[in-house]
């Protein structure tokens, strides 16, 4: 099993700027589709990027891939997202999550590793 534990979330205002990071534990990092979802009050959890184990594929959800990227760095079993010009609209808690497959999915389900959360607060 993997481990994951996101960190570096925080409170700004708007146009603020985030980066998250999410550190995997176990010697298989490198071959898992990593994934960031958030979760807003009273929302369901939602996609927001994710790139392949290779990190030569990305997406995002299309109404922040303007504003985020996601990226990793395998050697430190680290998947980052750097969020900028962040909105009210953007608080959540944030989530990093892992699937050992090879194809990028958006939806939750498709994940098996989750971490427990970082809290993102953006006023106004």
């Amino acid at each position: 099993q993997v481990q994951l534990v996101e960190s570096g979330g925080g409170s700004v205002q708007t146009g603020g700027s985030l980066r998250l990071s999410c550190t995997a534990s176990g010697r298989t990092f490198d071959f898992y589709t990593m994934g960031w979802f958030r979760q807003g009050p009273k929302k369901e959890r939602e996609f927001v990027a994710a790139i392949t184990s290779t990190g030569r594929t990305t997406q995002y959800s299309n109404s922040l891939e303007e504003r985020f990227t996601i990226s990793r760095d395998n050697g430190n079993n680290t998947v980052y997202v750097q969020m900028n010009d962040l909105k009210p609209e953007d608080t959540g808690v944030y989530y990093c999550a892992a699937r050992p497959f090879l194809i990028i999915r958006t939806y939750p389900s498709a994940y098996d590793y989750w971490g427990q959360g970082t809290q993102v607060t953006v006023s106004s």
